[in-house]
């Protein structure tokens, strides 16, 4: 435990840079919500030449026994450009989907686009509906290879949590706790998750 949460909290001072544009990307306890993690298709696939460059790179990294992966928040951004569709989805062994609610009324589109069966968009379109809500998890389905698919309940333990939240009601809670202890986010982490599985908020 210690060694995992030292890891998670080293790791959140870390800065990667985004792809296209150099500019700083993080997700840290500062009021933002939401991640603002590098989103690839959104910038690459609106260049011609970024788009042959996707299908050189998908290629040439199957020949090397390797896994390209692409993640995006919108079906768009992979539609747009015939190149990259083709490219991409004729080349993903391994699919991962999130909560599809608001693509309710045309995922028609997106199972053809992505070669589903009736089976698979039921298991998608059931994500996140029947959640029990004395836990905190969020659901996601993995296809692989067309062969093997499943919804699967991802969830952390509360140190993990409380370390990458995005709510900022959490994350000033988290930094009011910190100072309280002059200044130890790690202890500030650890109180509040005991507090919480003790019951107390």
């Amino acid at each position: 435990m210690n060694v995992t949460l030292n890891w998670l909290l080293q790791s959140r001072s870390l800065t990667p840079l985004e792809p296209y544009d150099w500019k700083l990307s993080r997700t840290v306890l500062r009021g933002e919500r939401g991640s603002n993690a590098p989103d690839l298709p959104g910038k690459a696939l609106s260049s011609a030449n970024m788009a042959e460059y996707m299908r050189y790179l998908y290629k040439t990294v199957r020949k090397y026994f390797g896994e390209a992966v692409v993640v995006t928040q919108e079906v768009d951004d992979i539609i747009s450009s015939p190149i990259v569709k083709e490219t991409i989805i004729n080349n993903s062994d391994c699919k991962i989907l999130l909560d599809q609610r608001k693509y309710m009324n045309r995922f028609d589109q997106i199972q053809e686009l992505l070669g589903l069966t009736d089976k698979e968009k039921s298991q998608i379109l059931s994500i996140n509906m029947a959640n029990n809500p004395n836990r905190l998890y969020k659901e996601v389905w993995i296809g692989l290879g067309g062969t093997q698919s499943a919804v699967y309940a991802t969830e952390v333990s509360m140190e993990e949590y409380l370390c990458y939240t995005t709510e900022e009601t959490e994350k000033i809670q988290v930094l009011n706790k910190a100072k309280e202890l002059g200044g130890d986010t790690e202890a500030a982490i650890k109180m509040l998750a005991n507090e919480r599985k003790e019951g107390v908020t």
